[in-house]
């Protein structure tokens, strides 16, 4: 009696050993999958559409001109450029004035929020940038 109730602890405790490994290995190789899938979906700039090819130019110029250079030829040509690209360029302008002007920042990101859904390439950009804007 004693020898079989032994064997069957024995039995169910190597079975939970199994399981508890399993479920482990298998969150192991979800995990492992999905970083490979973020790695993949990298998105840059330069790969976004919706830039007109007209302003890639001007954009890039302004844009090394600094930040009233850059405000500026967002003031004047941002309603040509479609998201995602526009998105990704407010993005990035919301970051360079943050520090000196984190109300503008915020307004900005909040309007690029409200507009990206969550199948856009710029959406995992946004959600890395959410806590610090909100």
């Amino acid at each position: 009696m004693i020898k079989g109730l032994i064997s069957a602890v024995v039995i169910v405790l190597v079975l939970y050993g199994a399981w508890e490994i399993w479920l482990y290995w298998d969150q192991v190789s979800h995990d492992r999958d999905l970083a490979a899938k973020q790695a993949a979906t990298q998105v840059s700039e330069e790969s976004l559409q919706g830039m007109p090819s007209g302003l890639e130019a001007s954009y890039k110029a302004a844009k090394a001109g600094g930040i009233t250079t850059w405000r500026n030829w967002m003031r004047r040509y941002i309603q040509s450029v479609a998201d995602p690209r526009r998105a990704w360029i407010e993005l990035d302008f919301l970051v360079e004035i943050s520090r000196d002007e984190p109300a503008e920042a915020r307004k900005i990101f909040a309007e690029v929020k409200s507009r990206v859904p969550e199948n856009s390439p710029v959406y995992g950009r946004v959600k890395k940038l959410e806590n610090t804007y909100k």
